[in-house]
C-alpha cells in the first residue's frame, strides 16, 4: 500500500490559480473573430483596432489560414505618471482550419476601420474526390 503524504495533496490547490494561465494569456492576445458561411463562400471576421494594415500578415500553410500581425506601442513618458493603463501591445496570432471545399486560391482579404474580413471561395466538391472502395472477400 502506497500512503499518499498531506503536501502531495496540498500542491494541486496551490497550482490551481496558474491551471489554465497558458490559455487565458493565449485567449488575451487572440483578436475577437467570427465565421460565417454562404453558398458561394466562407467569411472570417476579425476586430483588430490599432492595428495598421502594414503589421497584417495573412498565409494558408498545411490546409490553415495563419493570421499574424502586432499592435505596436508609441507614447511618451515624459512628464507623465500613469495610474493605469488597460491597452493592449503586443503580437498576436489566430489560425483557422479551412474546410475541405475552401478554395486556397481564392482568399480575399480586406481592412478597413480596424476589422480584417477574409472572404474564402468555395469549390465544387467533384464526385470524383469521393470514390467506393470495393471489399474484396477472401
Amino acid at each position: 500500500m502506497v500512503e499518499k503524504s498531506h503536501t502531495a495533496g496540498a500542491l494541486p490547490n496551490l497550482y490551481e490559480p496558474l491551471k489554465n494561465f497558458g490559455q487565458k494569456l493565449a485567449d488575451w492576445f487572440a483578436p475577437a473573430s467570427e465565421a460565417s458561411a454562404s453558398p458561394d463562400k466562407y467569411e472570417i471576421v476579425l476586430e483588430l483596432p490599432g492595428v495598421k494594415d502594414e503589421d497584417i500578415d495573412v498565409a494558408v500553410h498545411d490546409g490553415n489560414l495563419v493570421v499574424r500581425g502586432e499592435k505596436r506601442s508609441h507614447h511618451e513618458e515624459s512628464g507623465r505618471t500613469y495610474f493605469f493603463s488597460e491597452r493592449e501591445y503586443g503580437a498576436f496570432q489566430r489560425t483557422f482550419r479551412l474546410p475541405p471545399d475552401a478554395d486556397q486560391a481564392a482568399i480575399d482579404a480586406a481592412y478597413s476601420d480596424g476589422v480584417l474580413t477574409l472572404r474564402i471561395g468555395k469549390r465544387n466538391v467533384e464526385a470524383g474526390d469521393h470514390r467506393r472502395i470495393e471489399v474484396r472477400r477472401s
